[in-house]
């Protein structure tokens, strides 16, 4: 089972981690563009500061023995997200849509800083 603190730290590390991976399947297009090298340093900066959030958050879910299994797509609107913890594995599902924007306003933060 996770408390309440360890649930908001797996939600950080979950956000991170799409994130990254969106920033890295963004960064193959952005390479293709003709103003590639205006895009290119703002984007290697962002995925830089979110990598390194995201490699200290996994860190943090580490020490207390919580771990990502998988993402189960259900349909176009839930995503089931598996989740080992010490005691037993828990499911948390999670709306696309509330994933994404929060995705999104993650980067936007980290970008304005």
């Amino acid at each position: 089972m996770m408390n309440p603190e360890q649930r908001q730290l797996f939600h950080k590390f979950l956000l991170l981690d799409m994130a990254v991976q969106s920033l890295q399947r963004d960064f193959s297009v952005i390479e293709n563009l003709k103003m590639s090298k205006v895009y290119l340093p703002i984007l290697e900066r962002l995925l830089k500061d979110i990598t390194q959030e995201y490699y200290d958050s996994k860190r943090s879910l580490a020490k207390e023995k919580i771990r990502l299994i998988k993402l189960e797509k259900i349909d176009e609107h839930f995503t089931d997200v598996h989740v080992a913890t010490a005691g037993n594995d828990v499911v948390l599902r999670y709306a696309n849509m509330a994933l994404k924007t929060k995705v999104e306003n993650l980067l936007l933060s980290h970008q304005n800083k």
